[in-house]
């Protein structure tokens, strides 16, 4: 049996990946109270003992520590920031953790909202995916010094298995986004990489397999690529998600006159995932966009609501998005005259 703690935790957002997390501080036996818009998704948790609060003010207001995993900096805006938000809600004393992949500028906001008012906030986004986070490894990469997350160490530890401190406010963002930059641009590569390996008539699965064993290898490669050979599109990851994770970092690169040509191209072609329907789809469901009208149709994506328009078309390689390299899919034929290696805009 786990051994109860005195501190009372409250989770907000128990969805793919905030579910699990709030799971392995339940089991670890703390009190825990959790908050969601869709209770159906706090159910699981709920069985096994967490108490439900109707909204997240309500469910901090005795908590000595609150945690959010949500979606958009939006939401997390609205969560910490509004009139009963959080920072308000809270009580003197309170750490305030949120796991959501945000705005670094945000996360300094609300550190400093809290700082005014005797409590204590930092960003700590996490990365590892649905099965870190069901596993209980995940990697945490804090806004904060080490000395300064000390209070709660053994709640975030009971979710990871390496922390990163980062050393202020918003820097946890920052690292976060310098790792979805790195991620994107490894999900293209082995897309292309599988485009490659069966246009030239090689065993997909054994070519991947090879690079995967060699220099050309990452970790996207190793866990998602078989995903994508049998036609695995189910979410660890939502294509919308890192489409956003994706625009904040661009944005940022362009406040500091940075280019990021590998994430452009990555955001472009995971926002015309988004435009075809394949925003709820999981990050592997980019290789979907090498592959014909009839294998996307099976996915649920529909082409005829790619907005062509707001493609830029340098007048090379009409109608072939991504240069031109055969086929019927994205990258080989539906562009129409399009051309998707293009950034189009920065969402959030």
């Amino acid at each position: 049996m786990p051994t109860t703690h005195r501190t009372k935790v409250a989770f907000i957002g128990t969805g793919i990946m905030g579910a699990p997390i709030a799971g392995h501080i339940l089991d670890a036996g703390y009190d825990l109270t959790v908050s969601n818009r869709t209770k159906s998704k706090a159910e699981g948790l709920l069985a096994r003992g967490a108490h439900w609060a109707d909204t997240p003010a309500e469910a901090c207001a005795n908590a000595d520590v609150v945690f959010t995993m949500l979606g958009y900096p939006a939401d997390v805006e609205d969560v910490y920031l509004s009139t009963d938000g959080l920072v308000q809600a809270a009580k003197r004393g309170a750490y305030l953790v949120d796991l959501t992949t945000s705005s670094a500028q945000l996360a300094k906001d609300i550190h400093d909202a809290c700082e005014v008012d005797d409590k204590h906030a930092f960003d700590c986004p996490v990365t590892g995916g649905d099965t870190g986070a069901r596993a209980g490894t995940l990697t945490l990469i804090a806004g904060a010094k080490e000395s300064d997350a000390a209070p709660v160490l053994p709640i975030l530890k009971t979710f990871s298995d390496k922390i990163y401190y980062m050393g202020g406010a918003g820097k946890g963002q920052t690292a976060k986004l310098c790792n979805q930059v790195s991620l994107a641009a490894c999900m293209v590569g082995y897309a292309d990489a599988m485009a490659l390996a069966e246009q030239g008539g090689l065993d997909v699965a054994q070519t991947l397999d090879m690079v995967s064993h060699g220099m050309g290898g990452s970790v996207a490669m190793e866990r998602l690529s078989p995903k994508s050979l049998e036609g695995d599109y189910r979410p660890g990851f939502l294509v919308e998600h890192l489409r956003k994770d994706l625009g904040l970092a661009l944005a940022q690169a362009e406040d500091t006159d940075v280019t990021l040509p590998g994430a452009e191209t990555a955001y472009t072609l995971y926002d015309m995932l988004c435009q075809i329907g394949g925003a709820r789809l999981g990050t592997q469901a980019i290789s979907l966009l090498y592959q014909d009208e009839a294998a996307c149709a099976a996915a649920g994506l529909d082409w005829s609501k790619l907005d062509v328009e707001d493609l830029a078309n340098d007048g090379s390689d009409e109608g072939r998005c991504c240069g031109g390299h055969g086929g019927d899919g994205c990258c080989g034929g539906h562009g129409e005259g399009g051309h998707c290696c293009h950034h189009h805009g920065d969402e959030e």
